[in-house]
């Protein structure tokens, strides 16, 4: 039987807050996933209501509580994550000043190109385009268009800080997200005044928390309020967490350079830890102590992954498919990867781009959108199929080579999300890619437990992240790439890398025709 201590990580996600409670080796004891909704006010826009986030939490920590069957006493400590780039606004009496303008929302594409226009040196993390998700562009977006709104705002965070502040009631950052997406540079002083000051958003720096917190950083300990709704314990450890693909990352023990942490759910990050600071067109980063001091994290991602997928099973999907599933009792997911893999390898010559909501990297393109070509009267669905798992395998395998390109050699890949419940994806990744993707027990819940062992870190049960990651992950299957399939894989995936080059121009002007 475990035994105490106990360590609860809780992931703010895109549609749901998940919590789990693991013991000290990384056994999941229980867990809970409670939803809430996103609104779209106009095209290109999301939002969310943190009062939802709060009633959802309310129920997820409570649900992880009696899964598990521990005792909230024996709960030595809690850290969260959450979305990044999910703007919160506070008034001077901590109250939220508008919606939460969630990561996945692009209103804010205008000032993101105006942003990377102005060549200022702290664009060197942006070198292909400023994410028009970004915090950053978000706030600039505010002032410019709801200067009532930013007037009234005292403070400037994440879902993630937001979290950490319901449940200690501490204003902080962490290194994690500011780095990441804000322009925070830690070894040159922190705060760059000059740019922010450049792109017109001077006033920020008054705005931001005071405080910028490293991982597994106590950032303080469950107050009397917090512990009452959601039945934790007064006074338990609340320990500084990071943006969800970083907990996720740690989560799989990915903590080491040359490592990757594919997190593939509808996208996909793409993450790995550098020795050294660099930056490069074709990547984002790499961002200075964004998980471990003295590292730096080298970011690819893919907007559209499993969402295509999605899409493709409710719009393309012959009917009989889903009959079929219901019948063997099997996911109708797994009826798609074995109608795919049917068909013969590069789809008998379809080529599917996956940039379906615009591309993160290497082009950092919101205008990009997703192109399938080489279709004849030959293909039918299963090719669809096929094509979208190789264009998406693809396009991490063109990730890779552009990290490759800038000085980061990828050695091995460590996945986690829904991704893993696909073995026919997963091992075409690999053939891709040519390299090993290993999988952990903790597939789905991989962000709670890399929440979790940073949690263990500030309780002091372990030294490190590597250490605490060492000893709480655990290794399930490794899938080793097919070298002949390599081989075959090439020609297609240089003809997926020309692609995009060469009807850039066309996309762009249908997409700005149709949006203006």
């Amino acid at each position: 039987m475990p035994h105490p201590p106990y360590f609860m990580g809780i992931d703010g996600g895109t549609g749901s807050v998940r919590a789990a409670i693991f013991d000290k080796e990384g056994n999941n004891l229980g867990s809970y996933v409670a939803e809430y909704g996103t609104t779209y006010p106009r095209s290109g826009w999301a939002e969310q209501d943190p009062d939802e986030w709060w009633r959802a939490l309310k129920e997820a920590v409570p649900g992880a509580i009696k899964a598990a069957g521990v005792d909230p006493k024996d709960i030595k400590a809690v850290t969260a994550d959450a979305t990044t780039s999910t703007v919160v606004l506070l008034d001077k009496d901590k109250k939220v000043v508008r919606p939460a303008i969630l990561w996945m929302d692009v209103r804010a594409a205008d000032q993101a190109q105006r942003i990377y226009n102005t060549k200022h040196q702290m664009i060197k993390y942006y070198m292909s385009g400023v994410p028009a998700e970004s915090l950053i562009p978000k706030c600039l977006w505010i002032k410019e268009n709801e200067p009532e709104n930013w007037e009234k705002a005292e403070i400037v965070f994440e879902y993630t800080d937001w979290l950490h502040w319901k449940l200690s009631g501490n204003i902080n950052s962490n290194i994690s997200v500011a780095s990441f997406r804000w322009f925070y540079d830690e070894p040159q002083g922190g705060w760059q005044k000059d740019f922010y000051e450049t792109i017109g958003l001077g006033d920020i720096m008054d705005k931001f928390p005071l405080e910028v917190l490293h991982l597994g950083d106590v950032q303080g300990y469950v107050t009397a309020e917090a512990a009452r709704e959601l039945g934790l314990a007064e006074g338990t450890i609340v320990g500084q967490g990071p943006l969800d693909a970083v907990a996720a990352m740690i989560g799989v023990n990915v903590v080491e350079p040359g490592g990757m942490a594919l997190i593939g759910g509808s996208s996909t990050p793409l993450f790995g830890l550098s020795a050294k600071e660099i930056h490069a067109e074709g990547i984002a980063g790499a961002y200075p102590n964004c998980v471990l001091p003295g590292t730096s994290l080298v970011e690819g991602g893919q907007v559209s992954t499993g969402s295509i997928k999605t899409w493709f099973r409710k719009n393309f999907m012959p009917a009989e498919w889903e009959e079929e599933a219901k019948e063997r009792g099997v996911s109708v997911y797994q009826v798609i990867d074995e109608k795919a893999a049917e068909i013969p390898i590069g789809s008998e010559g379809l080529i599917l781009l996956d940039y379906f909501q615009g591309n993160r990297t290497p082009y950092a393109d919101s205008l990009a959108r997703g192109v399938i070509w080489g279709l004849s009267l030959l293909h039918g669905p299963a090719h669809i199929a096929r094509a979208i798992n190789e264009g998406v395998a693809y396009g991490a395998e063109h990730c890779f080579r552009a990290m490759e390109k800038a000085g980061y050699k990828v050695e091995s890949i460590s996945a986690c999300g829904g991704i893993v419940q696909s073995p026919v994806w997963m091992q075409m990744h690999a053939d891709v890619s040519g390299l090993p993707i290993y999988t952990t027990k903790e597939t789905q819940s991989a962000a709670c437990l890399g929440d979790a062992i940073i949690a263990a870190v500030a309780a002091g049960e372990y030294s490190s992240i590597p250490e605490a990651a060492a000893n709480m992950v655990k290794m399930d299957k490794v899938y080793e790439p097919n070298m002949e399939n390599h081989e075959k894989y090439k020609f297609f995936v240089d003809k997926y890398i020309e692609t995009w080059p060469r009807i850039r121009d066309l996309v762009h002007d249908t997409v700005r025709h149709i949006t203006e």
